[in-house]
């Protein structure tokens, strides 16, 4: 049971890294564009923080350390990835991730690790931070609810990342069946959260993706047509024995 436990976790392990890793592409596309266009900063402020509480969880849980490990890689990729969004992002949206980051990564996170450390002790410590960690975990699963609302609107998927969300559905499914053999509520709770949500998003990027392509073929014909006009122009054709597909 313990080897499974431990398998389990490196596949949590390797799955989260994969989490922490897929925006890498959303902010390659941010950079060479030089904006942040419609993409939000909260998914990755809320990860920061929730990171360095799982970080601060297994440092203080005893055999905690498959949780920190990954955890402490997650904290230093959020990090960069929100200074980028705030070197990108346009003046208002700038202000407004920079009061959240001032909020949550720096006066929440710093109040818990305060308050945790010199007024809580022993195994209640564990207990708090672990209730700290599921609310943060259950808030950053569902902050792409801003993104699944944006998809509805628009009708596109652009700005869902598509990795982000597979990697959230099999990170929570992992994690959550590591929480049974370990008896970790606190790590069962918030992940069984994600693999639903995950999964949601995954269905949500599946209907709207083929409205996509639908859209897509019907913009490609409108293309063809106005192509097919301009050249029958040139040749002297008349426009008018030209109609619509």
């Amino acid at each position: 049971m313990r080897t499974l436990s431990f398998i389990l976790g490196v596949m949590g392990n390797v799955s989260s890294l994969l989490i922490f890793a897929s925006p890498i592409q959303t902010f390659s596309r941010i950079v060479k564009k030089g904006s942040t266009e419609d993409f939000e900063g909260l998914p990755y402020i809320c990860t920061f923080l929730s990171s360095s509480l799982w970080t601060y969880y297994g440092l203080t849980k005893p055999s905690g350390y498959l949780i920190a490990t990954v955890n402490s890689v997650g904290v230093v990729l959020e990090f960069i990835y929100i200074i980028l969004f705030l070197i990108y992002a346009p003046p208002l949206k700038r202000v407004k991730t920079g009061i959240f980051v001032a909020i949550l990564d720096v006066g929440f996170l710093g109040a818990a690790v305060l308050v945790t450390r010199l007024a809580i002790h022993g195994t209640l410590r564990v207990t708090v931070i672990g209730l700290l960690c599921v609310g943060l975990t259950i808030f950053m699963y569902g902050s792409p609810l801003a993104s699944m609302k944006t998809v509805i609107t628009t009708r596109s998927v652009e700005y869902m990342p598509f990795f982000l969300s597979f990697f959230l559905f099999i990170n929570g499914g992992i994690w959550t069946f590591y929480s049974v053999l370990e008896r970790d509520i606190f790590v069962g709770v918030p992940n069984g959260t994600g693999f639903v949500f995950g999964a949601a998003q995954l269905i949500l990027y599946a209907i709207y993706r083929q409205a996509n392509r639908a859209d897509s073929g019907v913009q490609g014909l409108e293309e063809a047509r106005q192509r097919l006009i301009q050249s029958s122009a040139v040749n002297g054709e008349d426009d008018d024995k030209i109609t619509a597909p």
